[in-house]
């Protein structure tokens, strides 16, 4: 089987979507008055360097400059939408962007293995025990999340354009025409999702902590954070290894919780949301032949 992916993918932001290629990105998005802008632009030179093609190196690399790009698009997206006295400096993003990550590393790293820990202690269970309950309640809370805030009307709305996201690549990858009707008619789910590799890394944290045994409640603590970096590596192979064989029952299988879990994450978009999609993929397109001609 061939394993080189297509190079495109996508992210939903405030009000739009931005989709990358393998030279550039774009992002296309509503303005106030309802009209959709665009914005292009090339792709840092990472993504073609040496590191990009090491296994389980290319990972972190290119998850860290997906993060720079989503960033990015939220910022020029917010300040599209936002008044004249709303508008975001970059380095207010950055700071906004530090904070929620220590947030994220606190919720889902730091607070199941401290449950862990409290497991083994009050109920005298193994260490394998323990790792298995810091992994559920691992899972739990990301489920959890991702479902409450969901709830939200805002929230709602960018799972919406989640779902364009996922209609327009999907009707690509199937060769069809890109129109509303093509598009609207394609699956919400896309194993390349960014959902997928969050459930893949909840997963695969519970084996590679298993492996740790007995450890003081600081130095379990320390061992999941500094592994963070090495889960990631090994979640974006798996993602990679799966999406390039998906012709295989078993990996349909394998892939079936990860596409589940995008249920929470997208939403059937309205006719205007997939032309946001589809005017922000045919972006990109334009924009890549430009680069390339």
């Amino acid at each position: 089987m061939n394993d080189k992916l297509p190079t495109y993918g996508g992210q939903a932001v405030i009000e739009g979507v931005m989709m990358r290629g393998a030279n550039a990105v774009a992002i296309a998005m509503r303005s106030p008055e309802n009209e959709i802008v665009i914005h292009t632009e090339k792709l840092s030179g990472i993504y073609k360097s040496r590191l990009a093609k090491i296994p389980f190196v290319r990972g972190l690399v290119l998850l860290w400059d997906a993060l720079g790009l989503g960033m990015r698009a939220l910022l020029i997206s917010a300040n599209l939408q936002g008044e004249e006295d709303e508008q975001i400096e970059g380095s207010s993003m950055y700071l906004i962007l530090g904070f929620s990550l220590l947030i994220v590393i606190g919720l889902f790293v730091v607070a199941p293995a401290a449950v862990g820990n409290l497991l083994e202690n009050w109920l005298n269970i193994p260490p394998w025990a323990g790792n298995l309950g810091e992994g559920i309640v691992r899972l739990l809370l990301l489920v959890g999340y991702i479902w409450v805030i969901g709830l939200s009307e805002d929230i709602q709305r960018v799972y919406m354009y989640h779902g364009a996201e996922h209609k327009t690549i999907n009707a690509f990858e199937a060769g069809l025409e890109l129109t509303p009707e093509n598009v609207g008619r394609q699956s919400l789910e896309h194993p390349r999702c960014g959902t997928a590799f969050l459930l893949t890394l909840a997963l695969i944290s519970v084996l590679v902590y298993a492996l740790l045994g007995d450890q003081t409640l600081l130095w379990r603590v320390l061992s999941r954070v500094i592994l963070i970096p090495v889960l990631a590596g090994l979640s974006y192979e798996y993602i990679r290894w799966t999406a390039a064989h998906m012709a295989s029952p078993l990996v349909r299988w394998m892939v079936k919780p990860n596409l589940a879990l995008q249920r929470l994450t997208t939403r059937e978009p309205s006719p205007e949301i997939i032309e946001v999609g589809i005017a922000a993929f045919e972006a990109m397109r334009n924009a890549e032949k430009a680069l390339i001609t």
